[in-house]
């Protein structure tokens, strides 16, 4: 039982590795297909997006509440506010629903 950490510890740091090394081995021309390197692009926007909106819905005690501060974080970062200004604004928007809601 206690060594099956360190085989899940094989298998991420092999994969990782893999990740990471068959790219820079496998491909040695620049990519030509224009739906290929389109994808490619998107692929680091979309992990983050993945990883981050499930988090932030369930980070706050209501879900509404990481709802809502998803969405205005979403028009004031679209209008072009500092990042500083829209992580303050939905902290101030959670907190106020919160405040409300609980």
């Amino acid at each position: 039982m206690n060594h099956d950490i360190y085989i899940y510890l094989l298998v991420m740091s092999a994969v990782t590795l893999a990740i990471r090394i068959l790219p820079v081995t496998l491909i040695r021309r620049p990519i030509k297909n224009q739906f290929l390197r389109s994808f490619l692009f998107y692929v680091p926007y979309v992990t983050l997006a993945v990883m981050t909106f499930p988090a932030i819905i369930d980070a706050t005690r209501s879900p509404y509440a990481g709802l809502l501060a998803l969405i205005i974080g979403i028009v004031l970062a679209w209008k072009g506010f500092s990042l500083f200004k829209v992580a303050a604004a939905c902290c101030i928007v959670v907190f106020g629903v919160e405040l409300v809601l609980l």
